[in-house]
């Protein structure tokens, strides 16, 4: 069982010509809503996959349409609460090679009281899995109740935040960064990412493909498979929401990054976030086509 303590947000897509300057102002020639937040793309990613999930997170009164959309994807909804403060949101800009850029308001995701996170990982035992992102509040609490309860904590320290990912290290078992938070992170610890002392690391480069270290020594790698790019948004979450349903079924490393990479491609030739994530049909047939 994965339990994940994660965002719910309304994200709103502009496509534009590039990616605003600062004082410029610019026409989209596009505009669309969907849900997203990194929480909720990865329950998404996962319950794809096939994993039974549990989604613990909160939303405003304009949020109930979300919590829909996520129990129609097999997420166990119930541990996700309705709040009088407005739902998390981002402003998403897309140019023409699928790069963006983003603003986030957390709204209820930064509301949500410890409470309900408690008492959604009370049944949760050591064969199970949380998910953490930097998008909601409590993670530091709900990372070391999970690692004392004997969890497998998979941490995606993003947005990046030095402070929140030093409350949270000492009780992660998986560390997922991309290249810029790598590069951020280990500014932060004045560290290599080989002196990062966690028991798994695993970075995603994009294009250059993802690596995972284990402190033992152990390495694994996936090349990126080579597609045409429209949205790259949500391509990170994809990844790493397939690599926990993974893991959660007992893959190895190798196979889960190799599952995880085919996934975020098949994700980026899609315009969306939640709702442009494949499922596990789709990405089994996509990596025969690719063979």
């Amino acid at each position: 069982m994965i339990y994940n303590l994660g965002s719910i947000n309304i994200d709103h897509f502009y496509r534009v010509a590039h990616l605003p300057a600062p004082g410029e102002t610019l026409a989209a020639s596009a505009y669309h809503t969907g849900l997203g937040g990194k929480g909720a793309n990865q329950s998404t990613a996962a319950a794809k996959a096939g994993a039974r999930v549990a989604h613990v997170g909160a939303v405003g009164p304009d949020g109930r349409w979300a919590i829909d959309r996520l129990a129609g994807w097999g997420v166990d909804t119930t541990h996700i609460v309705q709040l009088d403060t407005p739902s998390g949101h981002a402003i998403i800009n897309v140019d023409q090679a699928a790069e963006n850029t983003i603003i986030l308001y957390p709204g209820a995701n930064r509301a949500l009281g410890w409470a309900q996170v408690e008492q959604a990982l009370n049944k949760a035992a050591p064969a199970d899995t949380l998910i953490l992102q930097n998008e909601t509040a409590h993670q530091a609490e709900a990372a070391a109740l999970a690692h004392a309860k004997g969890l497998r904590v998979i941490y995606s320290a993003a947005p990046f935040d030095a402070d929140a990912v030093r409350a949270v290290l000492k009780h992660v078992t998986t560390l997922v960064l991309n290249a810029v938070e790598a590069e951020q992170l280990c500014a932060a610890l004045g560290q290599t990412l080989d002196a990062i002392d966690v028991p798994e690391l695993l970075v995603t480069r994009g294009a250059d493909g993802a690596e995972w270290r284990a402190r033992t020594g152990k390495r694994a790698f996936a090349p990126a498979l080579k597609v045409t790019p429209v949205d790259t948004t949500g391509a990170g979450d994809t990844f790493a929401g397939y690599f926990a349903a993974g893991r959660d079924k007992g893959l190895s490393p190798q196979d889960a990054l190799d599952w995880a990479a085919a996934a975020a491609a098949l994700k980026v030739t899609r315009h969306g976030t939640a709702d442009a994530i494949p499922t596990a049909a789709e990405v089994a047939a996509f990596r025969a086509q690719c063979r």
